[in-house]
Formats: structure tokens, sequence, C-alpha cells
């Protein structure tokens, strides 16, 4: 199984158009070791031939065009198979409209997910109307055959994140994947959202090869401290890195291959390179994915 980091950056990307925290001067100026990175999302294969992407980016079409593997063959056939869910947060979604040249999409999405693209966001609507939208129901628990060789089991993530779009289902609103190359057995667990390591969530981490998972901020008053919002990281639904709550212990503890840090903040110090922060994320035997990262698990 191959996993392609498209996008490492939290909503609004690495620098963000609007914002002049010292993480975005610096990446901008140059002025310290730093990495540009686009907004959350990975692709995903078996045999490098078929490819699905999981979260449709707003910079998808930059993240398709730096990716030769998922480039267009003959006339306007693409390898990429279909496109699946953790939520219907617009920095997963938005891409979904750029998708509209396709001759048709096969989006799994949870019943939760599927109503909000439809009725809070019309994302989905908008989109059946350049093109055929085959909908695959995401079942939490559910062992699903993906294609290529893959399959996947996707399982809910609590969330006590304010709904913006009103009332509606709660169960599915975010989900992670467990995915498994049926070929070698391997695993990988994709959580770009998650305010909480439950035990339930962290069962699903538990015997993961590699964990791609929620690294948005370092502090949970990082937003507050930089006088950018009122909210804390768990406020927006993410877990923060740091503190005896946070990730980083538990991930630390885990005995996967390969563990990584996605959906990266902008004003979180890890994506800067010389920073104390990413040198204890490293310590802990934790990487912070890039823009172009490439897992490999094989047998």
């Amino acid at each position: 199984m191959w996993l392609r980091v498209l996008g490492s950056a939290a909503g609004g990307g690495f620098p963000q158009w609007n914002c002049g925290c010292p993480n975005c001067r610096a990446v901008r100026t140059g002025a310290r070791p730093a990495l540009p990175r686009t907004q959350s999302s990975i692709a995903v294969s078996a045999d490098r031939q078929r490819w699905f992407l999981f979260n449709a980016s707003p910079d998808i079409r930059t993240q398709v065009e730096s990716f030769p593997a998922l480039r267009p063959g003959a006339g306007r056939a693409t390898p990429l198979q279909a496109v699946l869910l953790t939520d219907a947060e617009l920095d997963h979604t938005l891409g979904l409209l750029l998708l509209r040249e396709a001759k048709s999409v096969e989006l799994h999405a949870t019943a939760a997910v599927r109503e909000t693209l439809c009725r809070a966001t019309a994302i989905l609507c908008t989109l059946e109307a350049y093109c055929a939208v085959t909908w695959r129901e995401v079942v939490p628990g559910a062992d699903t055959p993906l294609g290529g060789g893959l399959s996947y089991r996707a399982f809910d993530v609590p969330t006590s994140k304010r709904n913006r779009f009103g009332p509606g289902r709660e169960h599915g609103r975010v989900v992670g994947y467990r995915l498994t190359d049926e070929t070698t057995g391997r695993t990988a667990v994709y959580l770009p959202g998650v305010q909480e390591l439950t035990p339930a969530v962290l069962a699903e981490l538990a015997d993961g090869d590699c964990l791609l998972v929620d690294g948005t901020c370092w502090h949970d008053d990082e937003m507050i401290r930089l006088g950018l919002a009122g909210k804390t990281s768990r406020d927006m639904g993410h877990l923060p890195i740091s503190g005896p709550d946070g990730s980083l212990r538990r991930l630390a503890a885990l005995p996967a291959e390969r563990k990584i840090y996605v959906h990266i903040n902008n004003t979180n110090p890890v994506l800067l390179d010389d920073s104390p922060e990413r040198r204890t994320v490293e310590q802990h035997g934790v990487e912070v994915a890039n823009d172009g990262l490439e897992v490999r698990l094989t047998s």
C-alpha cells in the first residue's frame, strides 16, 4: 500500500492568505526554515495504478498536478477512482466542485456528511448538476471493499464541535478510516480530525502500521494566545499536541511503524523546521507531514 500526503495543512493552508502570525511571516520571508503547505488530503493505492482520494481540498488541482501518478492518461482517463470524506468541513469538500468535469464521481460519505453537503452547503447538489455522482454510504464499523486491493473500515469520532449548519444528524459527523491492503494485510489509519482520543478511538490506532493523525494545534489556546480567535483547539474539534492530555504522549506510546501528524494549522510551531516543538515531536518518534510525503507499507 502506498500513501501520498497531497496536503498537510489545516484549512487555509500555510501560509494562510490573511494571516500575519509569526509562522506565516517566517515562511513568506524565509526568515526561518519552513515549507509551504496546501490543505489536508491524502491519496492511497495498493497498486500505484488506481488511487483513492481522502478528502477533496480546495487545492486539489495543484495537488494532482504535483503528483504524476494522479495525472490523466489518454483523453480524460484518470487514475482517481473515488473520494472518501471524513467530514463535511469546507476544507475537505470544496475540492469536489473542482471535479465537476469528470464523467462521474464515486463518493463515500456517512449519511450525516451527505445530508450536510446536500441541504446545508449545497456542494453535492451543485456537483450533481455537472456530473453523475454515485454515493456509497459509509457505515462506521463495517468492513467495506474499496477496489484495487484495498478495503476500509470507518469508525465514528465523537465531537462536541458546534454544527455550523444547524441541527442535523450527530452520529457520523466525523469519522476516521482504517485502510487495509488485502494482499499484505498491512494497515493505515487516517484521522485528520479528532477532539479526544477516547478508548474506542485509541483501539482503532493501537495496531495500525501507519497512523496519520490530527496535528492541528500545539497548544489548546494557541489561537487565543496569538490574538487570532476566541476559540480553543478543542472548541474547533481538534485535540492539541502538547500537554498531559494532548495527543503526543498517547501517540508516542503506540507501536506503529510510522506516526505522522497531518492537518497542521498555520499557527502551529511544529511547522518551523528549527523549532523546539518540532524537535520534541521528533524525539517522541512522531513525524510532521509535508506535502509530497510518501509512505510505502510492504509485507
